[in-house]
């Protein structure tokens, strides 16, 4: 499933550093960290006219990321909310709309990979497009397991929401080969971890399961769903669990600001029920109260 472009974002306004500037004129340094190693952090953030779903803890991830990785010259939460509202200003966007958050640990004197080579501070950047949910979440998506396994703590902190995204792509490009929408991730055990690009959960015997944030992001849709799932009364936990379970579940759906909720109907060529009367009341409970967790600017 390819995202295509859409012609309002043609002459969109990006926030970059300290300003705004036409699309055709945003850009930053080769020096800077995120084209010379990766190095930047990241959230996605969509807005509803309510506000942004879950705000605070997006920037309160971006910020420990940040840290985790010794970032110099942290922008205030407060000073990101203003640029972000600058940008959302500029745009004239309050729907329909999602937000690329990023912060590089900025240009470096010279290139090369040591830290102390950024000496000009941190770079923020506020990427605001018009953009409807990624995924139809009637029809659900069809995935593939790949030999890119997702990365352990011990060989790269799954907490920390980075910019270097090589195994994912990878996994991507796997399941863009086999025809299929999204590559679903083993950890180095062979549990489930994640798709490429978003969290997931499986429904058995009127169980919510979804694996540990071991070797998965924890996302913030997936905690507000957990959260949705407990105060509703709604049976949830974390689980190391098979490909073979998630392949006999009663219902497979993934979590992620991207698509927010929708069914996996097909693992590995195995059709998965999409029609689950439990999935189906998660599914509605997300979209009756997502509007709820969005806080104004």
């Amino acid at each position: 499933m390819l995202q295509k472009s859409n012609p309002k974002n043609d002459n969109i306004q990006v926030y970059i550093k300290d300003r705004l500037y036409p699309r055709n004129e945003a850009k930053i340094s080769v020096f800077d960290s995120a084209v010379q190693g990766g190095d930047a952090v990241w959230e996605g953030l969509r807005v509803y006219p309510e506000g942004i779903v879950c705000l605070d803890k997006h920037l309160t991830r971006l910020h420990e990321s940040a840290k985790t990785l010794a970032f110099s010259d942290i922008p205030s939460k407060e000073e990101i909310k203003k640029a972000i509202k600058q940008t959302l200003d500029a745009n004239a966007m309050n729907d329909d709309t999602h937000i690329r958050l990023t912060l590089t640990r900025g240009e470096k004197i010279t290139s090369g990979m040591d830290p102390r080579l950024n000496q000009s501070g941190s770079c923020l950047i506020v990427l605001a497009e018009w953009k409807p949910l990624v995924y139809d979440n009637n029809s659900g998506i069809k995935v593939i397991s790949t030999s890119q396994r997702r990365n352990g703590p011990q060989f790269l902190d799954s907490k920390i929401h980075h910019n270097n995204l090589l195994n994912n792509i990878i996994a991507k490009i796997q399941a863009n080969v086999a025809g299929k929408d999204a590559g679903l991730m083993l950890d180095e055990r062979g549990f489930v971890a994640e798709l490429n690009g978003s969290n997931v959960f499986m429904v058995k015997h009127g169980k919510i399961l979804t694996p540990f944030a071991h070797a998965c992001l924890p996302g913030i849709t997936r905690n507000t769903v957990m959260e949705m799932c407990e105060k509703e009364g709604i049976e949830i936990k974390e689980e190391d669990i098979s490909l073979s379970q998630f392949i006999n579940a009663e219902g497979v759906f993934a979590t992620g600001t991207m698509g927010e909720l929708t069914p996996i109907v097909e693992i590995d060529g195995r059709s998965i029920p999409k029609d689950d009367l439990f999935m189906k009341r998660v599914m509605d409970l997300f979209k009756k109260n997502v509007k709820s967790y969005c806080e104004p600017l």
